[in-house]
């Protein structure tokens, strides 16, 4: 049994292969990681601009009253210089004039009866963005390996890439095992559950736009089992199977893997829930064994199987943890493995929510996050400060 760092590093250093590239429309690339860097084709802003709807005018005029030379809208340009005691008025994102030095606001101005403007307070700032100030043309503005959030799509549309270059799809096959299983629409009869492991891989899978293709259920013998896992890693890039991997008489998904070629890297986590964990390689196919309760499977995907999901898209995942004092003292009663425990951020303090085990997945419902318990500490009081692993 390997700890979890360990686990860890097996996985991410695991042989990876070439992800090719496509160029995808940029209101479709949500989600997406980018394969190549972009770079600015044009100054952000590109003009001198007006941060606000006032005068632009020269700043050692201010005491005298200043002629209105033009209004300047945003998207126009001005068609006048100003000069000595003159001023344009202009609208937030115009165009600043040339022979302007600042912009002051509408509220800190009168017009004169003859018609000039009047500047009423004592000091103005510039109240305007120079050229460049933001981005200046030729920079990197976003690297390769970039996971495309809202903000990411924002620039790039605003430097010109209106279909960038992204990492194809890894394909990921869905295995749920075990004759006890019920897909959802099934009243389960007795002595059987309904099946929700694969459904909550195929929910984590897509919140990361990564297409899942689901298999079903395999059943618990070896013929059916072995048929399906041959499927799927022919048909997919990695394959995610929940259950059939502990010392139960009927987990031979391990027995499957060794005959069909497959190198196992490793088979049992300290790790609490989540300890029967099995990553293997098969050529340019991975597997993941996970555990057949949900919390497990939950928490092994985030953990393990995500950030290795992102490294085969060319993305780095570093997941947001924060680091808060803990609302009460949470004890456990062993401590041999590394425990991840779900919990509740209120009032800036991390609560942990009750939970009964590896099978309650309704606590993690309620869970904005997970806290790691090192081993061998079996007690974190009351006010300590833990990392909060988001989810």
């Amino acid at each position: 049994m390997i700890s979890f760092e360990e686990a860890y590093k097996i996985v991410i250093d695991a042989q990876y292969y070439e992800v090719n590239t496509e160029r995808i429309e940029l209101n479709k690339s949500i989600n997406r990681v980018l394969a190549k860097d972009i770079v600015s084709d044009i100054n952000m802003p590109p003009f001198n601009k007006s941060a606000m709807d006032g005068y632009a005018c020269k700043r050692e005029d201010l005491n005298n009253d200043l002629e209105i030379l033009e209004v300047i809208a945003a998207g126009s340009v001005p068609t006048k210089v100003v000069g000595t005691n003159q001023c344009s008025k202009i609208m937030t994102g115009a165009k600043l004039p040339e022979g302007a030095d600042c912009v002051v606001k509408v509220e800190d101005t009168e017009e004169t009866e003859d018609g000039k403007m009047r500047f009423v307070a004592n000091e103005t700032k510039d109240n305007f963005v120079p050229t460049g100030q933001d981005v200046e043309e030729g920079e990197l503005v976003l690297k390769q390996g970039t996971l495309l959030g809202p903000q990411h799509l924002a620039v790039a549309a605003s430097v010109g890439y209106d279909f960038p270059r992204v990492y194809k799809k890894v394909r990921v096959g869905v295995i749920s095992t075990g004759d006890e299983l019920v897909e959802p629409f099934a009243k389960p009869a007795e002595g059987q559950i309904r099946n929700s492991n694969a459904y909550q891989l195929i929910g984590q899978l897509n919140s990361m736009n990564v297409t899942p293709y689901y298999f079903g259920i395999a059943k618990d013998n070896e013929e059916s089992t072995t048929r399906i896992i041959n499927k799927a890693i022919s048909e997919t890039d990695v394959v995610l199977l929940t259950g059939g991997v502990s010392m139960g008489d009927f987990d031979f998904i391990p027995k499957i893997f060794d005959e069909l070629g497959v190198e196992i890297k490793f088979k049992e986590m300290a790790v609490q829930p989540g300890k029967p964990t099995v990553f293997g390689v098969l050529g340019n196919k991975f597997i993941f064994g996970l555990p057949g309760n949900p919390v497990s499977s939950f928490n092994i995907f985030e953990l393990l199987t995500k950030p290795f999901i992102y490294s085969l898209m060319g993305h780095k995942y570093e997941p947001v943890e924060l680091n808060v004092p803990l609302g009460e003292g949470y004890k456990r009663k062993r401590s041999s493995r590394r425990s991840f425990i779900p919990v509740r951020i209120e009032n800036a303090k991390a609560w942990p929510i009750v939970y009964h085990g590896s099978a309650h997945i309704q606590a993690m419902t309620q869970a904005h996050g997970l806290i790691s318990i090192p081993v061998g500490v079996s007690e974190l009081k009351e006010g300590e400060l833990v990392d909060v692993r988001q989810i």
